[in-house]
């Protein structure tokens, strides 16, 4: 059924035209990554660089074909963009001398204010303040820390969005415990209610053991998509759940939106904070604040007895955060409880409320909007970084 309906999307965007060569979109070759998954379907168009923004039109030509087929209930179209060989004289030929650096392109921050060059407006101008939950490297909790923040968020009343930016490895809709595919309406996709927040997630619209065998400008327009294509909504803030790593994702997030600023997550031992750091200054190349540390897996709670062990060290991030100049947010343990809530879908800050862990999830979240949101009553309540005791 799969193949038929792929077939059936083939022979739709032979009917979309590009006008400056007057092929169809099929036997230019330009269509790539065609993949149908209970009706929701996803490709790219490869196109010139230079001509991305003009294609434009074409793309949601594309869209809207591969959205009339029957048996379609969605259709993604993004644009990778690859460059044309260069042929202007033998200094192209050789390509940029050896040490040369790229220019770098002009980023602006301000709400509404222009993007990169060659980009579009800024996205999400509905979001009074979006926060992203970032890490060096993976393994270290962080989209764990991520869905209990904004939980905790919505918990104070908030209007929260939580947003997965993870293309490769989606872990939202585990750990809220959603499984239903978005609607759409007209050409915008709906984000998913749970736990008094609206989620999005590229796992919300593929299987779960579906790998997205994507290039780097595939996850890029992807992302992008996540963000201008879903019917968000005006929101008070927005968490953006990163991939591990400074890559294409962190790139995409700083250049196409206007950060409120970004949490970096680490546990305590040598090894995770050596990435944490390359986080904290990435951010800062591109103008991004971070708003502070989090030291997450600080200790380990045995529990049968409620023995405290520092398995990996502790208290190294609130020293990292000391040495590079932020904040230290506080730190959260390593829970059996924790895990176990977070695989069920029932984030520990919802279902269990009144523990010391949602606490110390609910005091960081609170220290994060009174930052963003200039909120000094709010901000003060949660600092210093808080520390769980263990009887």
């Amino acid at each position: 059924m799969g193949e038929m309906l792929a077939e059936a999307v083939r022979n739709a965007l032979r009917t979309v035209t590009d006008p400056a060569t007057g092929q169809d979109v099929v036997s230019a070759g330009m269509v790539e990554g065609l993949t149908v998954r209970d009706g929701m379907v996803q490709f790219a168009l490869r196109v010139p660089r230079e001509r991305a923004r003009a294609l434009e039109p074409l793309r949601e030509a594309a869209e809207r074909a591969a959205r009339g087929v029957p048996g379609v209930i969605s259709a993604t179209c993004v644009l990778t963009a690859h460059r044309e060989a260069p042929t202007a004289g033998p200094a192209a030929a050789r390509g940029p001398q050896h040490g040369a650096r790229p220019q770098a392109r002009p980023h602006q921050t301000g709400r509404g204010g222009p993007a990169a060059a060659g980009q579009g407006p800024m996205l999400l101008p509905e979001v009074r303040a979006i926060v992203a939950v970032a890490s060096g490297k993976g393994g270290v909790g962080k989209s764990t820390t991520a869905v209990n923040l904004a939980v905790a968020l919505a918990a104070e009343g908030l209007r929260v969005g939580l947003l997965d930016a993870d293309i490769y490895g989606p872990s939202l809709p585990r750990m809220l415990g959603l499984r239903e595919k978005p609607q759409v309406a007209g050409q915008r996709i709906l984000p998913l209610s749970r736990w008094g927040l609206k989620a999005m997630s590229i796992g919300f619209l593929v299987e779960e053991e579906t790998p997205m065998i994507w290039r780097g400008p595939m996850v890029m327009g992807a992302l992008e998509q996540l963000m201008g294509q879903v019917e968000w909504g005006a929101l008070d803030i927005m968490v953006v759940d990163m991939p591990p790593g400074t890559g294409d994702a962190q790139l995409t997030m700083s250049q196409r939106v206007p950060l409120a600023g970004a949490v970096i997550v680490s546990t305590p031992q040598d090894v995770a904070l050596i990435d944490a750091r390359r986080g904290v200054r990435m951010f800062e190349r591109v103008n991004v604040p971070v708003l502070g540390i989090v030291e997450n897996m600080s200790f380990f709670c045995c529990p049968n007895c409620g023995h405290r062990t520092d398995l990996f060290g502790h208290g190294g991030a609130r020293a990292e955060a000391e040495r590079l100049g932020v904040e230290f947010l506080g730190e959260l343990p390593l829970r059996l409880e924790i895990r176990e809530l977070s695989d069920a879908g029932t984030p520990i800050v919802a279902e269990r409320p009144d523990t010391p862990e949602a606490e110390a999830y609910r005091s960081i979240a609170r220290r994060i909007w009174g930052k963003v949101s200039g909120d000094a009553q709010a901000g003060a309540a949660a600092k210093p970084g808080p520390r769980i005791v263990i009887e």
